[in-house]
Formats: structure tokens, C-alpha cells, sequence
């Protein structure tokens, strides 16, 4: 059955009917507007999008995948700064004789991935399009603390990664080639693992900054040094290329650390604290803040892209 042949209302019914809310919903879809709860007075909002051949592939990744994909996306930007996330606001645009079972599915996957943090998916819009595209706009308590941006790093802070980075490059790259394995890639480009716990956690600890690893660790890091006014220096060698990764950028031809450095959308969190802060084993150094500008590698300028621009 497509998504014309049970319309609008018919297939909001069949989305809403497969959603739970937390405890911060004090009214769901059905109204005009959600109500979520903010006891902190203040609402960390994020947005992101994902178009069809621009950020996924229907014959890459099924339907629930791209809605962990997407709800990661957003969640991600939420405990970058530090907050607990709280409700997903959800605007799908979509062709019409896309089959309503693939959108009950992507709903599916919206819906776990909120989950794993206690946020819910609260409301939002549909339209037809020829395009399928997916917008989500992320909500998010503070706790009380103040946010953590990217402009508070200064010199001689502790640059420290929590999550990994360079398996969901190289999962598209081995999936743009046309293989399917080795699935430890393949499935982190499908379904990030973001770190979300980590994120308020670096708040409590007294993170100077911090950032979501979405487009590049190296382009990411250096919206932070512009930010903080700094330079930051990345220590290869604290990054291990993992078997699968290294047998696939020898079969494919590529430097597995253009992956691990340069990569988007493992969804990582890049933060960094004064030297004095002990660091939980889900934080690891990986390099250190100075004064200037720009970011190094080893103390050298990268050779190679930064990572993702959309507009490149």
C-alpha cells in the first residue's frame, strides 16, 4: 500500500499509533502543538536534514536505519552541549507512492533511537515530495549547568575524544564501491553508536568545549579553534585502525586515517578539559590545546580534506 492510497491523516494515525512518550511529554501529537516539559527554563534545539541521494540510500540502508540515522543526528548536536535530550519533532517529505510500510518503519527507528536517551518523538509535519527528505529538530534539558560551546577551549586544555570515528566513512566508501562487508563498517554508516552519555557526563566534569564529530573530526575541531581563538594538534597515534578497517582501505586503496581524522557521521563527541581533570575511560586524549590558530596534526598542517562539506 502507498502513502497515497492511505493520505496524510491516514498515515499520521499509522506513525502516531507506534510512538510512546517520557515523561517530559506533557501532551503529544494531535494538537496544534507538543508540550515538553523544561524544568530547567531554558531548550537546547538542534535541526538537521537528510535527503534521499544526498545523505542515504534506500538500497543502502533500510527504513529503520535511516530513522536511528536521522534521530542520532539531532540527539547528537543535544548532549554536544552538554544537555539531556527530551522530545523529536519530525517533518517528512515524501513521494507519494512511497510504501507506507517503509514509513512505519523509518518511525520505528525514530522512535528506539530517542529512546535509548528517555526522549520521544512528540509531533511534527508530512508533505508530498518528490524527494524523500527527513527533518528532525531535537529538544533538550540543561540541567541547570550552562551550555557547553565550542568557543571555552584554551591553551594547554586536554583535547579528548568519547565514541569512535572513521567507521561509518569507511562503511559508505565499501558501500559506493559495491560490497557489502565487512559489516562492522557497513553497520556503523547504517546506524551510528553515539557516545550520548558521555556528553552531560563532560559538562559535570567541567568541559572547556565541545562538539558533535558529524562532518570530520579535523573540520570539526577547527570550528572550535576559530571559536575559542586556539590552535589544536591531533595526535595520530592516538587512533588504532582496527583489522576490518585496515584489510578494507587496503583492498579499496585508501589511507585508513583519512577515514579515522576526516570521516563524518559516527556522531562522536570531540571535547576538551583543563589538564588538572581526570578523564572517565570513555574519554581518551587525543591531542592538546595551544595558543594560535587552526588544527595540526602531529604539529603539521593535515594533507587532504578536513572532511564533509555539503556544497564540495
Amino acid at each position: 500500500m502507498s502513502v497515497a492510497g492511505v493520505g496524510e491523516f491516514g498515515l499520521i494515525d499509522r506513525v502516531t499509533a507506534r510512538l510512546s512518550y517520557g515523561s517530559t511529554v506533557l501532551l503529544g501529537p494531535g494538537d496544534d502543538a507538543a508540550v515538553v516539559a523544561a524544568p530547567d527554563a531554558r531548550v537546547a534545539a538542534s535541526t538537521d536534514v537528510l535527503v534521499e541521494g544526498r545523505h542515504f540510500r534506500r538500497d543502502w540502508s533500510g527504513a529503520r536505519d535511516v530513522g536511528h540515522r536521522a534521530a542520532a543526528a539531532n540527539l547528537a548536536d543535544i548532549v554536544a552541549m552538554g544537555a539531556r535530550p527530551t522530545a523529536l519533532l519530525v517533518a517528512l517529505c515524501i513521494p507519494p507512492e512511497l510504501e507506507v510500510g517503509w514509513a512505519e518503519e523509518l518511525a520505528d527507528g525514530l522512535a528506539a533511537e530517542a529512546a535509548k536517551v528517555g526522549a520521544s518523538v512528540v509531533g511534527g509535519d508530512m508533505s508530498a515530495s518528490p524527494t524523500l527528505t527527513i527533518a528532525v529538530t531535537a529538544l533538550g534539558d540543561l540541567g541547570g549547568r550552562p551550555p557547553v560551546t565550542r568557543s571555552g577551549a584554551r591553551p594547554g586544555d586536554v583535547l579528548a575524544l568519547a565514541g569512535r570515528t572513521g567507521y561509518a566513512a569507511a562503511g559508505l566508501t565499501v558501500l559506493s564501491r559495491g560490497f557489502r562487508t565487512p559489516r562492522l563498517l557497513v553497520d556503523a554508516y547504517r546506524r551510528p553508536e553515539v557516545p550520548y552519555a558521555a556528553g552531560p557526563y563532560a559538562a559535570r566534569l567541567g568541559a572547556t568545549s565541545m562538539i558533535d564529530v558529524s562532518d570530520g573530526l579535523l573540520a570539526d575541531l577547527g570550528h572550535v579553534a576559530k571559536a575559542s581563538g586556539v590552535a589544536v594538534d591531533v595526535r595520530r597515534d592516538a587512533f588504532e585502525v582496527p583489522r576490518q578497517m585496515r584489510d578494507a582501505a587496503q583492498a579499496l586503496g585508501v589511507d585508513p586515517y583519512s577515514w579515522l581524522l576526516a570521516g563524518g557521521e559516527d556522531h562522536a563527541l570531540a571535547a576538551t578539559f583543563p589538564s588538572a581533570v581526570a578523564l572517565p575511560s570513555d574519554w581518551r586524549p587525543i591531542g592538546r590545546v595551544a595558543e594560535g590558530s587552526g588544527v595540526t596534526v602531529d604539529g603539521r598542517p593535515y594533507d587532504g580534506p578536513a572532511g564533509w562539506d555539503h556544497f564540495r
